[in-house]
């Protein structure tokens, strides 16, 4: 019984192989190019924004910096 069920799983798998490589291959190609773009679109624009972000955090770095009192020197004392 065990031999007729994995060839039956195998038949049915190979029927369905069949009935989906040949006249929708050219469907799944261009679906799976379109994800593909998409995909690479986002990680564009998620590059951009995170470039930004960046670009921010160092501009506020440079203003707070600025913005600081300088350090008080020691006054030299003579003897």
């Amino acid at each position: 019984m065990n031999k007729n069920v994995d060839e039956s799983s195998r038949q049915t798998a190979k029927m369905n192989r069949e009935r989906l490589a040949l006249p929708e291959r050219p469907a799944i190609l261009v679906e799976i190019e379109k994800k593909a773009e998409d995909i690479r679109t986002k990680m564009a624009r998620l590059r951009e924004q995170r470039l930004a972000k960046e670009a921010q955090e160092v501009r506020t770095e440079i203003s707070e910096a600025a913005n600081r009192p300088a350090k008080a020197t020691p006054k030299k004392r003579f003897r």
